[in-house]
């Protein structure tokens, strides 16, 4: 067998915090002198995070799911990298992925010698988790999704932990361990996590038809349990003060569970990418020639009501 790719995923639910770990991952790689191959997956038709791993091969796969509807393309791309001689490869999910589905496609017969999965990482907000599996504030599909993310995984970051008080926390751990009997889980905030840690080799051997993933492919199951979630994408992004924009995103229903995008104030020249999850806005300056955009995400949103209140919001700005 000739040269093999290692390979790791990186699953979790929207907002918690996918590409602070991938990143941290492709750093650390890159300083080793390795040569790394990324897949970013995104719902809708635009990726805003592509300028954060300019240095590498990276693949975009948009306007679906890699896990169902893009499989293909998934497999297509998996080709690609085998002829690009990459080291490393990481994939990231989009935020409802099934991450058993990623697996099937990597040990297919065609894949499985050229390329070796160490690691099934997947990220939990500690913040948002035990309301996700509440049936009064949750779809059954987010539930199903959030279970198949952690019976999937090799290793468990529980994320944004100091947003928790000690005694949710306990409850929040327990769930999952009970879910995930024997999985690591590490406690992080902002995926501060050793990097060591992330790139140890977790996955000794994989056997889907075996596997303890709950969607494994033996099993009968639909692909398009996450048909819920929907994602929005604003293009004509006019320039607004900070405090507006701050303002318009605290005023979205509870069924957008993610935001982000690039954007521009008024008060400076400068483009900024922005992360909205949990109630919390992160902005960081960026350099970039792409347009602002405002891309939402979220469960059973109501489209024409999110159009509206963006435009009564910033029609001002818009005309």
């Amino acid at each position: 067998m000739g040269h093999t790719i290692d390979v790791y995923i990186i699953s979790g639910f929207l907002g918690s915090g996918k590409t602070t770990v991938l990143k941290k991952l492709v750093e650390a790689s890159r300083q080793q002198g390795k040569q790394v191959g990324v897949i970013l997956n995104e719902l809708g038709d635009t990726n805003v995070e592509q300028h954060l791993f300019a240095l590498e091969k990276t693949v975009e796969l948009l306007n679906g799911c890699i896990c169902c509807s893009m499989q293909d393309d998934l497999k297509e791309t998996l080709h690609q990298f085998i002829e690009h001689q990459v080291d490393v490869l990481f994939i990231e999910g989009t935020g409802v992925a099934n991450p058993n589905e990623i697996v099937e496609a990597i040990v297919s017969p065609e894949m499985i010698d050229h390329y070796s999965i160490q690691s099934i990482i997947s990220l939990v907000d500690a913040s948002q988790y035990l309301d996700y599996q509440s049936v009064f504030s949750s779809s059954k599909e987010i539930r199903t999704l959030l279970k198949e993310q952690i019976t999937c995984a090799s290793l468990i970051i529980l994320n944004k932990v100091d947003l928790v008080a000690d005694r949710k926390m306990k409850k929040v751990v327990a769930s999952i361990e009970k879910q995930a009997t024997g999985v690591p889980i590490l406690n992080s905030t902002f995926g501060n996590v050793e990097v060591e840690e992330l790139l140890k080799a977790r996955v000794q051997t994989l056997d889907v038809n075996s596997s303890k993933c709950t969607c494994g492919s033996g099993d009968t199951c639909s692909h398009h349990h996450h048909a819920t979630l929907k994602a929005v994408k604003f293009t004509e992004v006019p320039v607004f003060s900070k405090k507006e924009f701050e303002k318009w995103l605290k005023q979205l229903p509870k069924e957008v569970l993610r935001g982000k995008g690039i954007v521009k104030f008024d008060e400076t020249d400068a483009l900024y990418s922005f992360q909205y999850a949990s109630g919390h806005l992160q902005i960081e300056e960026i350099s970039s020639s792409q347009a602002p955009i405002i891309i939402l995400i979220g469960d059973r949103l109501e489209l024409t009501s999110l159009k509206d209140k963006y435009e009564e919001t910033f029609l001002h700005k818009l005309s």
